[in-house]
C-alpha cells in the first residue's frame, strides 16, 4: 500500500478496530463510535458565504480556468474547505493529501501511480517541509496535473522561506470561505444533529441558536459535546442537557479552544 493510498483511507469506511468494537464477556455496553462526517455533494450545505468557493472549485468550466492550474481554498476552521476539497476529489478522482504528512515519499508515490489528473493537499499551511510542497507544485504543472490546496489562510500568508516556493504560492489564485451566516449556522447546526442521528426539538434548537458563539467551528464542536453528553445520559436532548453542553463549550473557548 502506497503512502497515498493509506491517506485516502481517511475517507474510507471505519471497520471494527477503528470503531472500537472488541470482543466481551457478553455484557451489553455503550461504546463510543467513532464519528465519521459524511462529506458528499448533497450534504454540503450552500450558502451565500460560500457561493463564490463553490464556483471556482464545483464548476467544471471554472476549474479549467485556475491559473496554472492550481487554486488554494481558505478560511477558518468549520466553514467545509475540506469537505468541498472532498467533493472536488471525488469528481476528478484525486488523491487526497495531508499538508502535515507531506513528504518526498509521498510524492513519489502519488507520481509513480500515475493515471491522476487532479491532487488535492487539505491542511496545506501545515506542510513543514517546504522543498517537498515545491516539488509538489511544480510536478502538478509539469504533469497537466489540476491541483487543489485547502489552508486557514491565503498562500501568501503561509510561513515560507524557500525563495521559489515563496514565488509559485504568490503566482497561486486563492478563494474564500467566508463566515457562516445565521441561516448557514441553523441549517449547520440541523444537518450535524441528524449526522448523528441525535434527536432535538425546535424550542432547544431555537434556544441554542440565540446562545451559540456566531461561528461555524463553534456549531461543530458543540455538537461533538452534545452527542457525548447524550451518550453518557442515555436520555433525550432537553433544555438541561443542551446548557450543561453549551457551557462545557464556552469555557473550553475561554481557556484558549477555538
Amino acid at each position: 500500500m502506497t503512502r497515498i493510498d493509506e491517506t485516502n483511507r481517511a475517507f474510507s469506511a471505519p471497520n471494527d478496530a477503528e470503531l472500537g468494537v472488541a470482543d466481551t464477556s457478553g455484557g451489553q455496553i455503550a461504546l463510543p463510535f467513532a464519528h465519521r462526517p459524511r462529506f458528499g455533494r448533497t450534504d454540503f450545505v450552500a450558502a451565500p458565504s460560500n457561493a463564490a468557493a463553490r464556483a471556482w472549485v464545483l464548476d467544471t468550466e471554472a476549474v479549467t480556468r485556475w491559473p496554472e492550474g492550481r487554486m488554494a481554498l481558505w478560511g477558518a476552521g468549520g466553514t467545509g474547505k475540506t469537505h468541498l476539497l472532498s467533493v472536488w476529489a471525488g469528481r476528478y478522482g484525486a488523491p487526497v493529501i495531508d499538508g502535515a504528512r507531506l513528504n518526498e515519499s509521498a510524492v513519489v508515490d502519488l507520481f509513480h501511480d500515475g493515471g491522476f489528473r487532479a491532487v488535492a493537499l487539505d491542511n496545506a499551511d501545515a506542510a513543514t517541509r517546504e522543498q517537498d510542497l515545491l516539488h509538489l507544485v511544480n510536478l502538478a504543472r509539469e504533469r497537466r496535473m489540476s491541483l487543489l490546496m485547502v489552508a486557514r489562510q491565503p498562500p501568501s500568508r503561509w510561513p515560507v522561506a524557500l525563495p521559489d516556493l515563496l514565488s509559485r504560492l504568490r503566482a497561486t489564485a486563492s478563494v474564500p470561505m467566508g463566515e457562516a451566516e445565521e441561516d448557514l449556522l441553523h441549517r449547520l447546526l440541523l444537518r450535524l444533529v441528524a449526522e448523528r442521528q441525535l434527536v432535538m426539538g425546535p424550542q432547544v434548537t431555537d434556544w441554542l441558536l440565540r446562545r451559540l458563539p456566531r461561528r461555524a467551528s463553534a456549531v461543530r464542536d458543540y455538537v461533538a459535546l452534545l452527542d457525548q453528553a447524550v451518550m453518557v445520559s442515555g436520555g433525550r436532548i432537553t433544555r438541561t442537557l443542551a446548557a450543561a453542553a453549551l457551557e462545557k463549550l464556552l469555557n473550553g473557548e475561554d481557556e484558549g479552544g477555538e
